[in-house]
């Protein structure tokens, strides 16, 4: 009986610590390099501390006519419109909620100089639904980016 009961004991503990990697290594499942649904810039989503974090790498138009790399001209706060927007960080504060889903997060839109509450989903291995939006998730916009690189 008493072995019965070790057994048990160790079983549940092996599969509580195989549960938690698991999850660990799902909540990671969406670092790397992705495309937006446009084509006309890449986002390379990584992880600080604990939360999941996106920055612009790449941009199809990624200079003015003279040369000069973009800037974030549209933002609201007339002392970030110098900054360039390749390196800026557009997505922050993601938490990872299970069955592929990030929440809890913030997307900075460029183009409009807005910033929006986000969701995150990984529908399959390459495929990742970005929604972004005021209030409720019903009143927003979803877009569908594809992997370019997975974590090295």
């Amino acid at each position: 009986m008493q072995n019965l009961i070790q057994f048990t004991l160790k079983s549940a503990v092996v599969l509580l610590i195989s549960s938690v990697m698991s999850m660990a290594q799902n909540a990671d499942a969406v670092l790397g390099v992705w495309k937006n649904g446009e084509g006309t810039g890449m986002v390379q989503i990584y992880k600080k501390s604990d939360k999941y974090y996106g920055k612009i790498v790449w941009l199809k138009v990624a200079a003015d006519p003279d040369g000069t790399p973009r800037k974030d001209l549209n933002n609201p706060d007339e002392k970030l419109r110098s900054r360039p927007l390749k390196g800026l960080e557009n997505l922050r504060d993601f938490v990872y909620k299970g069955d592929n889903k990030w929440e809890e997060g913030r997307i900075y839109d460029p183009k409009t100089g807005n910033d929006y509450a986000c969701e995150i989903t990984l529908t399959d291995e390459n495929t990742l639904e970005v929604r972004g939006f005021i209030g409720v998730s019903l009143f927003g916009r979803t877009d569908v980016w594809k992997r370019q690189v997975k974590k090295g």
